[in-house]
């Protein structure tokens, strides 16, 4: 099967597998994905992951972290699609759930958070928003 918008594909086998308390999930593997999944780990989104070789495919095994058995990750929203990009400035960086969440940003510097991008100044691509 052929996908199209692997980041999309990633994030919702995520947040599918965080609604029924699943401990680890098996994601496609990108460069854009594992940059997004060390946000992750260090926003504490999740555990940790590590990349696997499932018969000559590259992967991504992701550890779900949960609170008091809740997910952490209660919302993903896919911002930029294959057919329409969403650019921004430094100044125009969203805030996501008043600080409570991160928005993503692919930048020239990687992908970013967008607080890490408006303390460099520099914008970029907005991936999604996590909450």
């Amino acid at each position: 099967m052929s996908r199209t918008y692997l980041i999309s594909d990633a994030l919702t086998i995520i947040s599918n597998a965080s609604k029924v308390n699943k401990d680890e999930v098996i994601i496609p593997h990108s460069r854009v994905i594992l940059g997004t999944m060390d946000i992750l780990k260090k926003e504490g989104y999740i555990d940790n992951f590590k990349e696997i070789d499932l018969g000559g495919l590259k992967r991504i095994k992701v550890y779900l972290r949960y609170e008091n058995k809740q997910p952490l990750i209660n919302g993903i929203k896919m911002i930029s699609k294959p057919g329409r990009r969403i650019y921004m400035n430094k100044i125009k960086l969203p805030f996501v759930r008043s600080g409570y969440g991160i928005a993503i940003v692919s930048t020239s510097h990687g992908i970013l958070t967008s607080t890490r991008a408006r303390k460099l100044g520099i914008g970029g691509e907005v991936l999604c928003y996590i909450w």
